[in-house]
């Protein structure tokens, strides 16, 4: 079957209207990858922000990478750092290890050693 962006897209709209996670969380990845849609870095937050709070990990990790760099929302550390850490909670790794670096740095949290380490451990 050939790939067909436009028409995944569709289907992925589709589902994320009816209220599907996964289609959500791929409708969001579309938007901000710009495939079978515009690029739209707002939508994708929100898709991913429809996700995240039904606590899919994956939409958090990729609602609190789009406030790391301020890409269709408002650039929030805080932000980032609680939806990095609700993945973080969940056992996704990539968010473990972008949770300990504002850990590191105290951007967004207090600056706290330990709990970097905690994170890097996981």
């Amino acid at each position: 079957i050939p790939q067909d962006d436009d028409e995944a897209a569709r289907l992925y709209r589709r589902a994320a209207e009816q209220g599907h996670a996964l289609g959500q969380y791929n409708y969001g990845q579309f938007h901000e990858q710009g495939r079978g849609v515009r690029q739209d870095d707002r939508e994708a937050a929100r898709f991913y922000g429809l996700v995240a709070e039904r606590g899919y990990a994956k939409g958090q990790y990729n609602l609190a990478t789009l406030f790391v760099s301020g890409k269709g929302v408002p650039q929030d550390y805080a932000e980032a750092v609680r939806f990095y850490r609700l993945a973080a909670e969940q056992g996704l790794a990539a968010a473990q290890n972008n949770l300990a670096t504002p850990c590191i740095s105290g951007m967004g949290v207090p600056r706290d050693i330990g709990e970097a380490a905690r994170y890097f451990h996981l």
